[in-house]
């Protein structure tokens, strides 16, 4: 990177410390978590669980219902959106999971939870939520504010995994979560280092200048890890990226790498990968690389690391929040504010 780049005059917000506090968030997280009083709640009966969200808040759901879809008994679904699913009753737990305490969308469903008798839990650092939930006697559980929604995943998945865990659904080793901060802690000084040639972060940021991103990955293990590059990289760089997921675009867009070659070569394809991806799809991902390596500009082939899954999937976000940032640096674009977010909020708040 370029000696005389003015790290603070770009990033004016400080997100570079903030990524570099990601393992203290969890540990605080974990702790919120554990210390949370659920006597009162009653879970019993519970046959589905929806969380709903949005962006960022909603972005740890995801993570929580990929990270158990294996092994939770009863369907876990994100719902991003004003209305709940018709199946959403007194049998149902729903997550109100708003870090600002004021999404639009999740406020709604929040009504409709209330109208239909639902099982409620609170997660928000306040704002309307919060009113909403003393005014109501939800369980509300508050987490620090003052973070960009996306900034605070340690709190939308680690909270929720815990409370969820405490109340029976699933089941969690702390020992993994000490590995996973110790991991992280360790990624975030080889991130953060600007003059490092082993910044994988950095490195791969640079790859990406002027290209358009193609995330492909497996749709049951590393999708919300897809999801989240894209998120990250539309964000904090400002830049489209787009993603699909195997075996689906087998089906369909693998056609599409037929035709506008003259934008097919400004593509960098990167490929998410795990070591317990279906030996099917590793195969399917293996044939299909020849397409890509013909047309795209470049193909990036990334696992994470870590001995269990969640290790892993967190090893690979918070790679692709790193990368995201760089590149918002090297484009000279300040990686925390979305004023086009703010300006379609204020419009739809005047209808």
């Amino acid at each position: 990177m370029n000696d005389n780049i003015d790290l603070k005059e770009i990033d004016r917000s400080n997100m570079y410390d903030i990524l570099i506090d990601f393992p203290n968030q969890i540990k605080k997280a974990i702790q919120i978590g554990e210390s949370a009083v659920l006597n009162s709640f009653d879970a019993s009966g519970t046959d589905s669980i929806i969380i709903c969200g949005m962006g960022g808040s909603a972005i740890g759901g995801d993570l929580l219902r990929s990270y158990t879809f294996y092994d939770s008994k009863i369907p876990v679904y994100v719902n991003r959106n004003y209305t709940l699913p018709a199946y959403a009753g007194k049998n149902t737990l729903v997550v109100i999971s708003s870090y600002s305490g004021g999404t639009e969308e999740t406020l709604s469903a929040y009504e409709e939870a209330l109208r239909r008798g639902c099982k409620i839990l609170c997660v928000s650092s306040g704002g309307t939520v919060e009113k909403r939930a003393k005014e109501k006697g939800s369980l509300l559980i508050k987490i620090p504010g003052g973070l960009q929604p996306r900034c605070a995943l340690g709190y939308s998945f680690f909270v929720n995994y815990i409370v969820l865990s405490r109340l029976g659904f699933f089941t969690f080793d702390r020992n993994e979560f000490d590995n996973i901060i110790a991991n992280i802690t360790k990624k975030s000084r080889v991130f953060s280092d600007f003059k490092s040639n082993n910044n994988n972060a950095l490195n791969i940021a640079k790859y990406l200048q002027h290209k358009l991103p193609v995330v492909y990955s497996s749709s049951d293990l590393l999708d919300v890890v897809n999801v989240r590059w894209r998120c990250q990289l539309n964000e904090n760089s400002k830049l489209l990226a787009y993603g699909n997921f195997y075996p689906e675009m087998n089906h369909n867009e693998i056609v599409g790498w037929e035709q506008n070659e003259h934008i097919l070569n400004k593509i960098v394809v990167i490929y998410l990968q795990d070591i317990d991806d279906l030996d099917r799809i590793r195969l399917r991902m293996n044939i299909t690389e020849e397409i890509f390596e013909k047309h795209a500009d470049s193909l990036i082939v990334l696992d994470g690391d870590g001995d269990t899954k969640l290790e892993r999937i967190l090893d690979l976000i918070y790679l692709g929040d790193w990368v995201s940032y760089h590149l918002a640096i090297l484009e000279n674009v300040d990686p925390t504010p979305v004023s086009v977010i703010g300006y379609l909020k204020d419009k739809l708040s005047k209808q």
